[in-house]
């Protein structure tokens, strides 16, 4: 019987920005049905390996490989590998004035449609399709008519791109510090469409600098980054020791 191969594989990851060599030999291994957290101090290079994740062209990789199912992504662009399964939330979601949020989504997921070479949906379908999906993240159908993010609050923007993750039906989810900025109420809808969506056939990534949010969505993995490089790795317990010791003891 043939296994299937970790929907995720980092070998030996260096990369940079404007020549800064952030990320140095990075290694991180993630199967389908995994939930994986990655903490570590400011500048540890967190954020960047999200962006390298989703193909931020002005990260440079030096060397080493990221497989997903088994194939290297190194030469896809953001679209391409989106459109294979991969999302990236970002930290701070830029507004986009005059484009409704209803029509960025709908032109998402028919982009995601045409590539599995499924039916696209026409505005009225995609009001059905959509509105199973609001409940999820406890927004109001009146919310589709607003422009993308713009006035949104800290916790809208981030249920935002919740909205969209499961929207897309993403198969490797990058989540980065969706939890920041969050009240408890904004925190509890947040995590509850995490793990309504989570299945076996799908993998997370939680960037976080909190236990907080590992309260509410437990990961398999807590891993610790630090000057690009993962020093640790243990279960959920290691977030509850970050937050009492914090990193100083790990160098």
């Amino acid at each position: 019987m043939k296994l299937d191969p970790p929907i995720l594989e980092i070998k030996s990851l260096k990369a940079c920005i404007n020549e800064n060599e952030i990320l140095k030999d990075l290694n991180l291994t993630i199967h389908k049905g995994e939930i994986h957290a990655i903490m570590g101090p400011n500048g540890s290079g967190k954020s960047t390996f999200s962006k390298i994740l989703a193909g931020h062209p002005a990260y440079q990789v030096l060397s080493g490989e990221i497989l997903f199912k088994g194939s290297s992504i190194l030469n896809l662009d953001p679209e391409e590998r989106s459109h294979l399964g991969i999302f990236l939330a970002f930290q701070y979601p830029i507004e986009i004035p005059g484009v409704s949020n209803e029509d960025f989504l709908r032109l998402a997921y028919n982009s995601r449609q045409r590539f599995l070479n499924k039916p696209e949906v026409d505005p009225i379908e995609f009001f059905s399709v959509i509105t199973e999906k609001l409940q999820l993240v406890d927004m109001a159908p009146i919310f589709l008519s607003r422009n993308v993010n713009e006035g949104f609050s800290g916790g809208e923007k981030k249920r935002n791109e919740i909205l969209q993750m499961i929207l897309l039906d993403s198969e490797l989810s990058i989540l980065d510090e969706t939890d920041s900025g969050l009240d408890i109420d904004a925190l509890k809808i947040i995590s509850k469409g995490i793990n309504t969506f989570m299945n076996q056939d799908k993998a997370i990534i939680l960037i976080t600098h909190y236990q907080r949010l590992l309260d509410y969505v437990k990961p398999n993995y807590v891993h610790v980054m630090q000057n690009g490089k993962i020093i640790k790795t243990g279960g959920a317990d290691l977030a509850k020791e970050l937050e009492i010791k914090g990193y100083e003891w790990l160098k």
